[in-house]
C-alpha cells in the first residue's frame, strides 16, 4: 500500500468552542481524536462524548457542531484517500 494513496488533516478545535459541521469536510475520511475531547452536537441538541484515542465516521451524520468543552485545543486527525 502507498501511503502516497492518502491525505492526512490536522483540525485543532480550540478550548470552550465550536466548528459548525460540514459533512463536504468529512467526506470519506476516517477521524481519530488525537488530543483532548470533543462532544459531537446533533441537530435535535443531542451530545454524543469523544475523547483521545477514539475513532470516528461523521460523513453524512445529522450534526449541527462539534463541540470542545475543555480547557486545551482538541485535535482531529482526519485520513481520506487522496482523489
Amino acid at each position: 500500500m502507498d501511503a502516497r494513496a492518502f491525505e492526512l488533516r490536522v483540525i485543532a478545535v480550540a478550548p470552550r468552542s465550536e466548528r459548525a459541521y460540514d459533512s463536504a469536510e468529512w467526506r470519506d475520511a476516517l477521524v481519530v481524536v488525537g488530543r483532548g475531547a470533543i462532544e459531537l452536537e446533533s441537530r435535535a441538541g443531542s451530545r454524543h462524548h469523544f475523547g483521545r484515542g477514539e475513532a470516528l465516521w461523521l460523513s453524512g451524520l445529522p450534526l449541527r457542531a462539534v463541540l470542545n468543552r475543555g480547557d486545551e485545543p482538541a485535535v482531529l486527525i482526519a485520513v481520506t484517500r487522496r482523489r
